[in-house]
């Protein structure tokens, strides 16, 4: 199994049927609480536990939803977060962003219009780590031309809890 299969919302797809309520109800609840018990879920519906299993089962699989555990990096052993943004050779981007995606300390990754073409988030254990982060594994990928380096000093809002449309 590559990594794509193991991250459904790497690769996004376009959604190919339009999701109906029901499924849009059940996203909204696990948005919130991600560990929601599906009988709670099922009863607030007015449909079957084994009804919402079925239908979060699909969304996982069809790559619409992902459900984990969001950590604090911080509280975690990781001292140092920051976002890059890099400039790549106009025609190497999409090549820059595959090999950025395949290092470990790099948990985000997408590409951009504007100041940047990629911005990524990165996670370090010590200012050491972030330099040699940036400066032996990301600086020498071929097409990269410029990283821009934003640490973040407090963490003042995250959240996942968007809705749907």
């Amino acid at each position: 199994m590559d990594r794509e299969d193991d991250h459904p919302l790497v690769n996004r797809r376009p959604v190919r049927n339009p999701l109906d309520p029901v499924s849009k109800s059940i996203i909204e609840m696990l948005q919130v609480d991600g560990r929601r018990a599906y009988d709670s879920i099922a009863a607030e519906l007015g449909i079957s536990e084994e009804s919402v299993v079925q239908r979060v089962e699909q969304l996982t699989d069809s790559g619409v939803i992902q459900i984990t555990a969001v950590s604090d990096p911080l509280q975690l052993g990781f001292a140092r977060q920051a976002m890059l943004g890099i400039t790549t050779e106009r025609t190497l981007t999409k090549q820059v962003a595959k090999s950025l995606a395949e290092i470990p300390d790099v948990v985000y990754v997408v590409l951009t219009a504007g100041g940047f073409d990629i911005l990524v988030e990165v996670v370090g254990e010590s200012d050491a780590h972030l330099l040699e982060l940036v400066t032996a594994q990301i600086r020498p990928i071929a097409g990269v031309v410029s990283i821009h380096t934003f640490l973040y000093l407090e963490l003042e809002k995250q959240t996942y809890t968007w809705g749907v449309r």
